[in-house]
């Protein structure tokens, strides 16, 4: 298939496209490159014949009928997003912008783009919509999310994926779109944004500074490598059934204080320093409407579709662990996009007095 993907030069965009060219679709990758986007995440296949860059906004719907007509995708997979929470807390417009108005978009396009196709293509065309496990809300201790559990988003961001998911359905229902939506829990692995959790303690483990934890590190989350969920997305798309939702998951629960100890003990073992990284362990005021815990089902798509995680958390963790330790330079590119090593500091305050 040649593939439309949004985000792809994004954290688990970049892992989608790479995974796909590898089972041999064709892939064109259109991305805005805001700050979390890296062209380097892609340098390994930028002069593969089967791939293409498109540099648009999803928001800009002139520029995605112009993509889509003349590179006439057979499906869309769309990763593009604001996806981080912490600062949809200070300030949430853009995220109602791109992930819900965006969305809009896309689909508005998409759905006109397949009337132009002939029938047999027009009825094997494909929208994958990525989301994420947030849109459900919080977990007590017990239980875990299903593709019926109600939506109960508490963050600016998972509203807005929330609403995505909405248009998404919407669109299917109103004007026929195939679509597919999956539903992912925290992913991981080489390329991650080092604004996220992982990538923020492995850097501030090196640099000999204070590892932030919200609140007390109780909070729980299932944690699912991002080459796992690429695999999974392509399965959705290649085999899952129009209309239907599949939850992703790593089952691979914990809370995050203990990912945290992981990821020092990893560290310490990989590069040895005096003193132990988990002193470094600094506990801070925690994040405004924090989830307590998520936990995914994953059980429709592995019966369905025959998919599992391959990654344990311990070999996921040594794998990112190796890659950051190895791409000094990578980073350091990132974080310059930001403001530079100041924006490993705490975002999320936005909503205080």
């Amino acid at each position: 298939m040649k593939l439309l993907i949004t985000g792809g030069c994004g954290f688990i965009g970049s892992a989608v496209v790479l995974a796909a060219l590898e089972r041999g679709h064709q892939v064109v990758n259109l991305d805005a490159l805001t700050y979390a986007a890296n062209p380097a995440n892609l340098a390994s296949v930028e002069n593969n014949p089967s791939y293409r860059f498109e540099q648009a906004d999803i928001r800009d719907g002139a520029a995605l009928e112009a993509v889509l007509a003349r590179h006439q995708p057979d499906a869309v997979m769309h990763l593009a997003a604001e996806s981080h929470v912490d600062r949809s807390i200070d300030g949430p417009q853009i995220f109602v912008e791109t992930n819900v108005g965006g969305t809009a978009q896309l689909l508005r396009a998409s759905a006109e783009y397949r009337k132009t196709l002939a029938p047999g293509r027009a009825d094997a065309f494909r929208f994958h919509h990525v989301s994420t496990d947030e849109v459900y809300g919080s977990l007590g201790a017990t239980g875990r999310f299903t593709e019926d559990s109600p939506y109960r988003p508490n963050s600016p961001y998972a509203a807005s994926k929330a609403s995505a998911d909405m248009m998404v359905r919407a669109w299917h229902e109103t004007y026929g779109l195939p679509v597919v939506i999956s539903n992912c829990s925290n992913n991981y692995g080489p390329r991650q944004f080092p604004e996220k959790l992982i990538p923020v303690v492995i850097l501030s483990a090196l640099k000999g500074a204070p590892i932030p934890v919200y609140g007390r590190g109780a909070n729980v989350r299932d944690w699912l490598h991002v080459e796992d969920h690429a695999d999974a997305l392509l399965a959705i798309l290649e085999r899952g059934r129009i209309g239907e939702t599949y939850n992703v998951g790593g089952d691979a629960e914990r809370s995050n204080l203990d990912l945290i100890r992981l990821l020092c003990d990893e560290l310490d073992r990989q590069c040895p320093r005096q003193g132990a990284s988990s002193d470094l362990i600094t506990f801070v005021a925690d994040r405004p409407g924090h989830d307590f815990r998520y936990a995914i089902d994953a059980s429709k798509l592995q019966h369905e579709l025959g998919w599992s995680p391959r990654y344990t958390l311990t070999d996921g963790l040594a794998q990112t662990v190796r890659w950051y330790l190895g791409h000094d330079d990578w980073c350091r590119q990132s974080l310059a996009r930001v403001g530079g090593e100041a924006s490993l500091q705490r975002l999320g305050l936005g909503s205080k007095p």
